[in-house]
């Protein structure tokens, strides 16, 4: 392989993690816009936080996540963006592992929460590994940003 083409698949490999978290930001932001007491439930439901956090934490999580999508997006401040960005990841990883932990049936409420569904709450193994793996993408965004398409980055 040469330079170029090493350098093509690394750009490639760069602009799908930009491009794929930014989508991942805005539709869960999206999808938590309208549900903000279904999420206060979703958040209070990890015993992590009293009422009245979970439904402050409601009312930011969502914007949060569409302005995080939307830096990724437009290529403003990457490595910052892509830096909060796996924080935010890393904080959620924890608060799903401790509901792991302590044998907690919820939903995580990452993509929304459907208070109707009565199923056996989220499968944690796949939830912490879907994580890990936008964890990844950020980490490679943070070292190797696509600056391409990018406003300022």
């Amino acid at each position: 392989m040469t330079a170029t083409q090493r350098a093509s698949v690394l750009d490639l490999a760069s602009a799908l993690a930009r491009f794929g978290m930014a989508a991942v930001w805005i539709i869960a932001g999206i999808q938590k816009l309208d549900a903000r007491m279904e999420m206060a439930q979703a958040i209070r439901a990890y015993g992590i936080f009293t009422p009245e956090w979970s439904e402050y934490l409601a009312y930011l999580i969502a914007p949060l996540e569409i302005v995080g999508g939307l830096l990724l997006l437009l290529g403003l401040f990457l490595r910052e963006a892509s830096a909060v960005a796996a924080v935010v990841l890393a904080l959620f990883m924890v608060g799903i592992s401790q509901a792991w932990a302590r044998g907690l049936v919820i939903d995580c409420g990452c993509f929304g929460y459907d208070p109707n569904d009565v199923s056996q709450g989220m499968n944690y193994a796949l939830t912490l590994l879907r994580d890990a793996f936008f964890l990844i993408l950020t980490a490679w965004t943070i070292w190797r940003p696509y600056r391409r398409y990018a406003l300022h980055p």
